[in-house]
């Protein structure tokens, strides 16, 4: 089947000015700042963009398909939206209560800009790390504790990850079932994962996006006894702890200037926290590589995705120092000119290769929404995402 790109889209800061980026493939894009103050103006901007275009057929939609954050321990794969599916995703909110209300919000407010003929699907981050094996996945805390309160290891980029192992194993002419990869999405928020023939076998963020490796706001993996020693130490409640853990902490926390990956870069060289933080950064990310190199014994490839992952060299090249001794390394003329396009990083040689695949979330809900719903007419796809927080 031949798939085509018809348009893509953004808006982002949902509740105050927001900023509007509409892209037809074949035209350069409409970026506009306006007051959206929720995700029904959000899904009304878009529509009201898309039937702007008559001759491009972005407004003749076939379907809709919802990017879920968290589908808990109940949903493995993609679904119709029905009422039904709709209730299990609130039922689901007390997991991921930020993120799951959000993309409610967008399921209703697209029902009600298309009309209640156009089917939907739902298609979740967590599905993709589903095939990890209880003994990845389970925390070591009182069993009955897990199960009553359905506590385990979910797994978030579930898409962007799914999207990396995906289009490499086109690049590499391999069956997707016969690929062994390591996938690296950084960006502000960001995971590693391990992919043995295809499948998900482990993956960084846990029970929430927390887990795991350092981000631009988030800790990633701290000893769980802090939460209630800074509680007791700052006259705080634990949910105040866990606010700052979230919202305050990773390169911000650490650089006490910024959690964007550029700004940390350029002040490195004469600012000693803002290089502790990329440092910490990099180094988490190395480890997470290594273990995960071993869960597989070797691997194929390394794939870096996400905006740090696809426009970073020098973090590239610091996750991947000293990575020889398993195959690993990179070429450093073509790391440092590749900046977010599709690329090859390592020189022919390498045992372990090394990629740059941009994250095409909005690519894999498109297909997925077209082979659920098996509708010929939607060879032709656009993508536009009301809501930019994600996991």
């Amino acid at each position: 089947m031949t798939r085509r790109k018809l348009a893509g889209g953004l808006i982002d800061r949902i509740g105050g000015e927001a900023v509007c980026l509409f892209a037809p493939d074949d035209r350069p894009g409409v970026k506009e700042a306006a007051s959206i103050r929720d995700h029904r103006e959000a899904v009304q901007k878009i529509v009201s963009w898309m039937r702007s275009e008559p001759d491009s057929g972005l407004g003749e939609v076939d379907a809709a398909g919802h990017r879920i954050v968290h589908g808990g321990d109940r949903f493995t794969a993609p679904v119709q939206i029905d009422d039904s599916v709709v209730a299990a995703i609130e039922a689901a909110s007390d997991l991921a209560p930020l993120h799951n209300a959000a993309c409610l919000s967008g399921i209703r407010a697209c029902r009600e800009a298309l009309g209640p003929s156009i089917p939907m699907v739902a298609v979740f981050d967590t599905a993709f790390h589903h095939t990890n094996p209880d003994f990845a996945s389970v925390y070591a805390i009182p069993y009955d504790l897990s199960v009553r309160h359905r506590i385990r290891r979910y797994g978030f980029h579930g898409l962007a990850h799914q999207h990396s192992v995906t289009r490499y194993a086109e690049i590499a002419n391999t069956p997707l079932d016969r690929v062994n990869v390591v996938t690296l999405h950084l960006g502000n928020g960001c995971s590693a994962s391990a992919i043995r023939g295809g499948k998900s076998v482990d993956t960084s963020m846990g029970f929430t996006p927390l887990e795991g490796l350092v981000m631009g706001t988030r800790s990633g993996d701290i000893d769980p006894a802090l939460v209630s020693f800074l509680a007791r130490k700052e006259g705080v409640a634990m949910e105040e702890v866990e606010a700052s853990l979230n919202e305050r902490s990773g390169l911000l926390g650490v650089s006490g200037t910024s959690r964007d990956m550029r700004a940390i870069i350029a002040e490195a060289s004469r600012n000693r926290r803002a290089r502790l933080a990329l440092q910490i950064f990099c180094y988490r990310a190395r480890k997470y590589l290594g273990a995960y190199l071993s869960v597989l014994e070797g691997a194929d490839a390394v794939i870096f995705s996400g905006g740090i992952g696809e426009n970073n060299p020098v973090v590239r090249a610091e996750i991947c120092r000293g990575m020889e001794w398993c195959g690993l390394e990179l070429d450093p003329e073509r790391n440092e000119k590749t900046m977010g396009a599709e690329a090859r990083l390592s020189p022919a040689s390498a045992r372990i290769q090394a990629y740059v695949i941009p994250s095409d979330e909005e690519a894999v809900i498109a297909i997925a929404t077209a082979e659920l719903l098996g509708n010929g007419k939607m060879d032709q796809a656009g993508g536009a995402n009301e809501d930019s927080n994600s996991a």
